[in-house]
């Protein structure tokens, strides 16, 4: 069986999505905050809502002729994938906005706030990924922002502790997670990148908080998790303030030991001591193997080179290849070639 192969989250968006993409944004707003944020869907037209489920069948189809096992749905309907959920979440205040600095500083916004308590909405999600589903029998998989990644994107003005906070999100996420397993849905992913940026936190309650929004998922789910170090602020940037490259080796004993089946990591942007994949005894690897913001189309030679180089500290059949993330800053051109290299790379490993 040759490696398998899927996506993190996003992919571009077709000029005509009548939704704006943080991608294309500058992500400090002074002069009109709530810019960034208008995206609300709920009174979306048919027309509108008939466009999104459209584009979201294509893009699933781009994928998987792309040769992506696990494709994603693309987060079409999505200005981003922390605060389109947070949309659905009763208690964030849309229309009370704070400055924020982002990223351990990585840079500063206005972001919706916390004023009461928080719980889940209306389900979203299990619609969204049947409409993905109906037009492949490749599992889609579908993707939620996770607790201590929206406690950093939102502004806290009701709970009185990080701990209740990260407690009182994961239950209401695991909500939303439960419906989507009820209905189908068998690759389920927690994005919670900023782990990385806070490995400390990440083990004092960040992967407690990760394995109960799983709470009660059946084992046919595949219980997946997304930690990158951090996108730049626009394409082929070289000075963005990442991660430190050693959050990986001080969270995977933790990851390995917590009921999560696979972990997603970035290596392309910028590579690990590939000797980070043996402390992973167990899980699943989602090695990102293709750069998410920079036009360079990595050589098939490189992708396979690189696997190789993995498959000397993992099994085979734990690696699955993907981008080092989400898609969206990118061209659909240039995601099709590198893709394409992808696949060709995995077939040469056979």
């Amino acid at each position: 069986m040759r490696i398998r192969t899927t996506t993190v989250g996003a992919w571009p968006k077709p000029a005509e999505v009548p939704i704006p993409d943080w991608f294309q944004q500058e992500r400090t707003t002074d002069a009109n905050p709530t810019e960034a944020l208008d995206a609300s869907q709920e009174h979306f037209d048919d027309d509108v809502s008939e466009l999104l489920d459209r584009i979201t069948q294509e893009v699933v189809k781009e994928q998987v002729n792309a040769g992506i096992d696990i494709p994603t749905d693309g987060e079409i309907r999505r200005e981003n994938y922390i605060h389109s959920h947070c949309r659905h979440i009763e208690g964030i205040n849309f229309d009370r906005l704070t400055k924020k600095s982002m990223r351990s500083g990585a840079w500063e916004v206005s972001v919706p706030t916390i004023t009461q308590p928080i719980r889940a909405g209306k389900s979203f999600l299990v619609r969204e990924w049947q409409v993905a589903q109906a037009v492949t029998s490749n599992p889609v998989k579908i993707t939620l922002p996770g607790p201590m990644t929206i406690m950093d994107s939102v502004a806290n003005e009701f709970y009185g502790s990080e701990g209740k906070l990260a407690h009182t999100l994961a239950d209401t996420l695991n909500v939303e997670i439960i419906r989507l397993a009820e209905a189908g849905c068998r690759w389920i992913q927690v994005d919670d990148p900023v782990f990385a940026r806070y490995p400390e936190a990440a083990l004092s309650f960040g992967i407690e908080n990760l394995e109960r929004c799983f709470h009660g998922v059946s084992r046919e789910v595949t219980r997946c998790t997304h930690i990158c170090c951090g996108y730049p602020d626009k394409v082929d940037s070289t000075d963005y303030v990442k991660a430190p490259p050693s959050a990986y080796s001080l969270l995977a004993p933790a990851l390995d030991e917590a009921a999560i089946d696979a972990v997603s990591i970035e290596d392309a942007h910028r590579p690990n001591d590939l000797s980070l994949l043996e402390l992973f005894e167990n899980t699943i690897v989602i090695l990102g193997v293709l750069g998410i913001a920079r036009t360079r189309i990595e050589s098939i030679e490189e992708i396979e080179f690189r696997l190789r180089e993995a498959m000397e500290h993992i099994d085979k059949d734990r690696i699955i290849a993907a981008p080092d993330c989400g898609l969206g800053m990118l061209t659909q051109e240039t995601v099709l070639a590198k893709l394409g290299h992808l696949r060709q790379a995995v077939e040469r490993i056979g």
